[in-house]
């Protein structure tokens, strides 16, 4: 791939000022462009090309013009490449020529995976605006907090005002109520700006109900496997190169038009591909050659609940090589500790014994039985680096998939939640935050949905009503449809002024400047080792580097106890503790500094639900 990649399908304007368009349309006997000229609207026959492509060339089409593809001379529908969607889903597509925006960003080139600090946001709900704009207005706290990417929910054009964005139908198309094309582009713009990359959620593994027409124009799904979402993506079966081709050009058009520095691939699980060499090792193999040609760094995240290390791996060693996965473990384990929820997936994880393995080991479920699946589940990934796996307390499914939508400040004490806050930054892996955890916002995050379809709306409450049995919730559930969940999902940032939220924000602040200065917490930079007493309840991880050891102490009791530690010689200075007064604590039991003579035992005190960290510098 070279810096000159364009998009093969969709449509294009060319220099002389004519428009290409491209559509693969094997299941549509005539196709024509239909273009939506005020005055004078036409329509000009697209001619057949191989392999079900047909295109048609049209001279002298400013940007801007709206334009359908009709369908055996009876059904106008949007373009399946659709770069912009004003009129929603089911309304006409729009030219767009990428060349006109101005970027400011010509000397970016984006961050080493290692210095990435993840901040998850919804575009709706992050800001008063609910759209790109408003979350540009709100980058320099962002930096001030220390995060160093923000990674947007879904932005593909889904059907009206509110949506979590995984029901998107135009991949290609950032959302119309958001702020459009222009709108991502300043955002991501003004992000690099502050020196933020912009990390974008993607949807390959199903597209949403509503305005999704791809059928009509080929083999896109298929019924030989299922998704939860309905059907799957055809990425192996009879037709499905330009199937590949569709998704794996949606990851470069990100890359390559939007500047975007990062894809996380959601469910990913949820992808079915049996062929020889796997969609998600393609397409990451794709991205990361575009990269190199534009001299940047760009990551391929994947979630998966499937515990498989093979998606980080190298593909010399049978990997697809993507760049990180998310771990959902880390948060399992935190979350029933903290809260005492067991039910659900829960019920694998309890106490800190599952925390410490997260922590040592990347996965708890790493080829163990599981409880909740009635089998094995995972497999070993401590061969892989550190840096591979991305961590969080909190995240829009694990908050906003629970029945009332509530955040951990609404199910734990202040002192735990600090706790969390410092599990999370002091861990050895990529930390990921969800808007809000920072100052502990206690509005909730909701489902929501704005279909136009009321057998669809009907559809979304009782799948809903029916996933929240296995939790066995009995609490009323928001009704989706509703204009005020979303209005209730929105961010309250005035509440960070104020204490309780000024002070777990002061530590936020804190353990990321620690994250910063001390070498040794750089996932994957240090060797690293856990030590723990599942029956007292407390565990510690010691970072070595030659520069610099750091020692990480966690009390997940509710009580005082002395904790018991062989460390490296030297001088240990404590760097913070989450019960410091200065963050709403009432003091803290930790020593300022202590010293080890590498041989014997150290025992230091922590007050419950609390943490400490400690820096020791080579003389």
């Amino acid at each position: 791939m070279s810096q000159g990649w364009t998009l093969e399908r969709g449509a294009t304007v060319l220099p002389d000022g004519s428009s290409r368009f491209s559509v693969w349309a094997p299941a549509a006997g005539r196709v024509a462009v239909r273009i939506l000229k005020p005055d004078a609207p036409f329509e000009v026959r697209m001619e057949s090309q191989q392999g079900g492509v047909l295109e048609a060339f049209v001279p002298d089409l400013p940007p801007g013009t709206e334009y359908y593809y009709r369908l055996d001379d009876a059904r106008d529908r949007p373009d399946p490449v659709s770069r912009y969607q004003p009129a929603g889903v089911h309304g006409p597509s729009r030219l767009v020529d990428p060349r006109a925006f101005r970027w400011s960003d010509s000397s970016w080139r984006g961050l080493d995976r290692a210095d990435l600090v993840i901040y998850e946001l919804h575009v709706a709900t992050f800001s008063p605006a609910g759209t790109f704009a408003g979350a540009a207005d709100r980058l320099s706290h962002l930096r001030e907090l220390g995060v160093t990417a923000i990674e947007l929910m879904p932005v593909a054009q889904f059907p009206g005002m509110r949506n979590w964005g995984y029901d998107g139908a135009y991949p290609y198309a950032p959302q119309n109520s958001y702020g459009g094309p222009d709108g991502l582009r300043h955002l991501v713009d003004a992000a690099h700006g502050e020196g933020i990359a912009v990390l974008l959620d993607v949807v390959y593994n199903h597209l949403g109900p509503e305005g999704n027409y791809l059928s009509e124009f080929g083999p896109y799904f298929t019924d030989r496997y299922g998704t939860p979402w309905g059907q799957a993506v055809n990425f192996d079966g009879p037709e499905s190169d330009e199937v590949r081709r569709y998704f794996i050009e949606n990851a470069l058009y990100w890359v390559t038009e939007y500047h975007i520095d990062g894809l996380r691939l959601d469910a990913v699980h949820a992808i079915f591909d049996f062929g020889a060499r796997h969609i998600l090792e393609e397409l990451a193999a794709a991205v990361h050659a575009v990269a190199d040609s534009l001299g940047r760094r760009v990551h391929v995240i994947a979630e998966s609940d499937l515990n498989d290390p093979r998606l980080v791996r190298d593909s010399e060693r049978g990997g697809f090589a993507l760049d990180a996965a998310w771990s959902d473990d880390f948060h399992h384990a935190v979350h029933s500790t903290l809260t005492g929820e067991r039910n659900g997936y829960y019920v694998d994880f309890n106490g800190s014994r599952e925390i410490a393995k997260a922590v040592s080991d990347r996965y708890v479920l790493d080829g163990s039985y599981s409880v909740y699946r009635r089998r094995r589940h995972g497999a070993p990934a401590v061969d892989v680096p550190a840096d591979r796996f991305v961590v969080f307390t909190q995240n829009h499914d694990q908050v906003g998939n629970r029945a009332q939508g509530e955040r951990l400040s609404q199910l734990v004490p202040f002192e735990q939640q600090k706790l969390a806050a410092s599990l999370l930054l002091l861990s050895p892996y990529i930390p990921l935050l969800f808007m809000g955890q920072e100052y502990g916002e206690t509005n909730p995050f909701l489902y929501f949905v704005d279909h136009g379809d009321s057998e669809l709306v009907a559809a979304v409450r009782e799948g809903r009503a029916r996933e929240f049995e296995r939790f066995a919730w009995s609490v009323p559930i928001p009704d989706p449809a509703a204009p005020e969940t979303l209005e209730r999902s929105r961010l309250n940032p005035e509440n960070s002024r104020r204490p309780p939220h000024s002070q777990i924000l002061g530590l936020y602040k804190d353990l990321l400047k620690l994250r910063r200065e001390r070498p040794a917490l750089r996932p994957g930079a240090a060797a690293f080792r856990v030590e723990s007493d599942p029956e007292s309840r407390w565990f510690a991880i010691v970072f070595q580097l030659e520069h610099g050891d750091t020692l990480a102490l966690f009390n997940l009791s509710d009580s005082r106890l002395p904790i018991s530690l062989q460390l490296p010689r030297g001088d240990w200075r404590r760097e913070l503790a989450s019960d410091e007064v200065k963050y709403g604590g009432v003091g803290t039991a930790a020593p300022s500094s202590f010293q080890s003579d590498g041989v014997g035992i150290v025992i230091l005190e922590l007050s419950g639900h609390s943490a400490a960290a400690y820096s020791r510098e080579y003389r």
